[in-house]
């Protein structure tokens, strides 16, 4: 299991490094680090929380200012996606793919912040849109999150 996570780690982090590389943009080491840190946690983090668990799980320290950025550029490459809800942030579940989803949206357990990352299909996001539309809003994003309780917590 370890090595498996680990090797799914390090192709994550290559293809986020060629997605980088393909777009003008560098994965930098600390860059790097931040990412590696939210695959390896596999949960979704607070910049305070990555900060802590890169600096006791994976023995470097940055400061919570520089993670703050990091996400930042790390969010707008596509490579992680900032939790509303939760104020957290979670690594991308389909930097490793070749292909194109559906819309990503976001189930997240309100205990213990263990996050899915699932699709729903573009035409219902549409039928959203209407229906927001025609009440005299719109949207500010298409990322939606579901407050729920994981398996383990719903029990």
């Amino acid at each position: 299991m370890i090595a498996h996570k680990a090797q799914t780690t390090k192709s994550a982090l290559s293809h986020a490094e060629s997605l980088c590389e393909s777009r003008g943009t560098r994965l930098t080491a600390k860059r790097r680090q931040v990412l590696m840190g939210l695959l390896d946690s596999q949960k979704a983090l607070s910049a305070y929380e990555l900060t802590d668990y890169c600096r006791d799980e994976l023995g470097f320290q940055l400061p919570a200012m520089s993670v703050y950025r990091i996400l930042e550029f790390l969010e707008g490459e596509n490579l992680v996606h900032r939790l509303d809800l939760a104020k957290k942030y979670v690594a991308c579940s389909h930097i490793a793919c070749d292909h194109e989803h559906e819309l990503s949206q976001f189930v997240i357990c309100k205990r213990c912040y263990l996050v899915r990352e699932i699709s729903i299909k573009r035409s219902l996001m549409t039928t959203l849109n209407k229906s927001v539309q025609a009440a005299g809003f719109q949207l500010a994003s298409q990322q939606i999150e579901f407050d729920c309780f994981c398996g383990d917590c719903g029990e």
